[in-house]
């Protein structure tokens, strides 16, 4: 019902989409730890989509006829956007597109839901202090909050603050302590169902909300709602909002669930994901339920709890079922107000860039708003992985002493270099974008360059080499693809050996890339004994056209 206001729509609608997409992703879900329902990230994204397409009058005062035609545009554009949302992740299923998942990395999404919870406490906060205000949307909707509540602070509510302060009171110190005594206690204490009751029968006996004018439920609707299909004319306005809804409700739920079955070693599906969460935003939307995914609390709750299986939805939905059809009433009196980084510095030390990404998408997040955040972050992340592969160096190897490995000549072992051989590794995609960098970095070892051949480059001690290449290995173990800008790269740079007296041998193609350089016209300029299936190999053959017995007319560093 919490996430249901956070999308406003009235609380019983969120009692609906906590049964059906349950019962729906417990038949066709392949996450056995996986606990579907309503997210905060995913209300607060479809919040303010409804907020914009179905704003609330500018006069405020609406009569009650009013509000429950306010309330039914608000429910039937947010069961559009679930329906827009389900038809995308079937048509990615159709697609096989469950491999999408790839492209929202861990750092994304961790910042995106910790920068959505900010926004959540915010739109939190008039309801807490019981002063009403309108919801803002945008962009810095954060801060415009923030503002209009400390502008109506003076006009807050000292009973729904007295009833806030209670909650958190006796919530906070509840959770620390299931937390810290986890491994103690039996089951977790229920301070959360204590808080609801409790402040039910206060607000009940003190009739808080005739004196005090304290918002409350209300009568919750028994039974499900008609089975009604959204409006198609409203799937036009609302696609722009469904397409991030859908890659985050995808994006976040095979995440989590891959974390669970990484722990318990099983396996998930995740075009079997896609087909699961889109029926079940799909099919859930015809019963008026606004969008819904995994969620990360009550995951974690059903593992705590002992859930092992699917089955373990089938529980939850009888609980909400007993609740539509016999325990509505008991909800009446339930205040509104009451709904509602640690792992930086380990971030930081593991990896700066990754902790860049949480960082931007983070900030992204909280001052924008929550899917123009996504798509920073995305597109920071893309940045990312195109920058690092501009940064790669390619490194001279040699062999290690002792051993048939071909390791660095800028670790401190013991390797072995043949005066006349020069073996480099370059372990970058070959591609448009780093084709001037391969050209620069592959000149500079081989000493190629435009007036001829140069002095040969190494990564070793300086004056170890003084003898011109005339065998060169390239393993192209690192290339995991290549296009055809740096095929061609590849042809030319065979050109130029040839030119410069250099013998060119390929070690370790995979087939793609093998495929596109003889595409590109590859075996005009080398012969098909130039290319080897490994380093060693290719080495091997380098040492016979250099006429050596063995290692020791080698140089060795140390």
């Amino acid at each position: 019902m919490a996430f249901a206001l956070l999308t406003s729509v009235p609380p019983v609608f969120g009692l609906y989409t906590s049964f059906f997409p349950v019962l729906i992703y417990t038949l066709l879900g392949t996450g056995r730890h996986l606990s579907t329902g309503t997210f905060a990230v995913l209300s607060l994204m479809t919040g303010s989509a409804v907020e914009r397409l179905v704003p609330e009058p500018l006069s405020g005062n609406l009569s009650g006829i009013e509000r429950e035609q306010l309330d039914a545009q608000r429910v039937g554009a947010a069961a559009a956007v679930a329906f827009g949302s389900g038809a995308l992740m079937l048509g990615m299923f159709a697609l096989q597109l469950g491999v999408l998942a790839t492209f929202l990395s861990e750092p994304v999404v961790k910042a995106l839901t910790s920068g959505a919870a900010l926004h959540v406490l915010v739109s939190q906060l008039p309801s807490l202090l019981g002063v009403p205000l309108p919801r803002q949307i945008g962009c810095f909707a954060l801060f415009k909050t923030l503002a209009a509540v400390m502008t109506a602070l003076p006009r807050s509510s000292p009973a729904e603050l007295t009833i806030s302060a209670l909650s958190l009171a006796l919530l906070v110190p509840v959770k620390e302590l299931n937390v810290r005594f986890r491994d103690r206690l039996p089951t977790p204490i229920p301070g959360e169902i204590a808080m609801v009751l409790l402040a039910s029968v206060l607000c009940f006996t003190s009739s808080l909300d005739t004196r005090y004018n304290v918002q409350i439920i209300g009568l919750l609707p028994r039974g499900f709602p008609q089975p009604l299909l959204p409006s198609l004319a409203e799937l036009p306005r609302v696609l722009a909002d469904s397409l991030p809804t859908a890659l985050v409700t995808f994006a976040v739920s095979a995440s989590l669930a891959s974390i669970y079955a990484d722990k318990y070693n099983y396996t998930i599906d995740s075009n079997q994901e896609l087909l699961a969460h889109g029926v079940s935003n799909l099919v859930s939307s015809l019963f008026s339920c606004f969008p819904n995914s995994a969620t990360l609390a009550t995951t974690s709750l059903l593992v705590d709890a002992g859930g092992n299986t699917q089955l373990a939805g089938l529980f939850s939905c009888l609980v909400v079922l007993s609740v539509l059809l016999w325990l509505g009433p008991l909800f009446y009196y339930l205040p509104k107000m009451f709904f509602q980084m640690r792992e930086l510095p380990q971030l930081w030390r593991t990896s700066r860039v990754d902790f860049a990404v949480w960082t931007v998408t983070w900030v992204a997040v909280v001052t924008l708003s929550v899917d123009l955040g996504l798509a920073v972050g995305v597109v920071f992340s893309m940045m990312t992985v195109v920058c690092r592969t501009q940064r790669v160096q390619c490194l001279a190897l040699g062999l290690a002493e002792g051993t048939e490995l071909y390791r660095p000549l800028r670790e401190s072992h013991k390797l072995l270099q043949v005066p006349g051989l020069c073996i480099l590794s370059y372990p970058a995609p070959l591609y448009f974008g780093t084709r001037g960098q391969f050209r620069r970095i592959l000149d500079w070892h081989l000493g190629l360059g435009e007036g001829g051949k140069g002095a040969p480059k190494t990564d070793g001690p300086p004056g170890a080499a003084a003898e011109p290449v005339r065998v060169a290995v390239l393993d192209c173990s690192g290339v995991t693809f290549a296009d055809a800008a740096g095929a061609r790269e590849v042809v030319q740079l065979a050109s130029r050996c040839r030119d410069a007296g250099i013998h060119l041998l390929l070690a370790q193609c995979n087939a793609s890339v093998r495929g596109t350089l003889t595409q590109a016209g590859l075996l005009d300029r080398v012969t098909p004994e130039q290319l080897f299936v490994s380093v060693q190999d290719a080495a091997a053959h380098a040492l016979e056209r250099l006429e050596l017995s063995g290692p020791k007319t080698c140089t060795v560093w140390v």
